[in-house]
């Protein structure tokens, strides 16, 4: 296997993770919440508003594995179940991002990623 199946394959493993982890701190919040903390994360194609580079790297920041993990030992920390869930659900969004091929962006244009370029030419 390649290493960009490789890297699939972990964001299968991280999206079903992320899943989880909300899933286990039991928040109690309705199906809406979390269709709308799963989609948080794309927040960040405004910053291609600013232009590709720009875009580039907030889209980056928000789709980073680092900064849910972080939010989530926030939450361990602070004994705050929703932060655990809200990055639960954030890793999740990523994971499923990288399963699916969507990797980090490339200064040159939001179809350029580190896993190659989106769509059809």
């Amino acid at each position: 296997m390649n290493a960009k199946l490789w890297q699939r394959a972990e964001g299968a493993g991280m999206a079903l993770g992320g899943v989880m982890v909300a899933g286990f701190s039991s928040v109690g919040w309705p199906w809406w919440v979390w269709l709308l903390a799963l989609a948080a994360p794309d927040l960040g194609m405004l910053g291609y508003l600013a232009g590709r580079r720009v875009g580039a790297a907030v889209y980056n920041a928000a789709h980073l594995y680092a900064v849910p993990f972080l939010l989530m030992m926030l939450g361990v920390a602070a004994g705050h179940v929703g932060l655990i869930a809200a990055g639960g659900l954030w890793l999740a969004h990523i994971g499923a991002d990288r399963a699916l091929g969507y990797g980090l962006k490339l200064p040159t244009g939001f179809r350029d990623t580190h896993l190659g370029r989106i769509g059809s030419d």
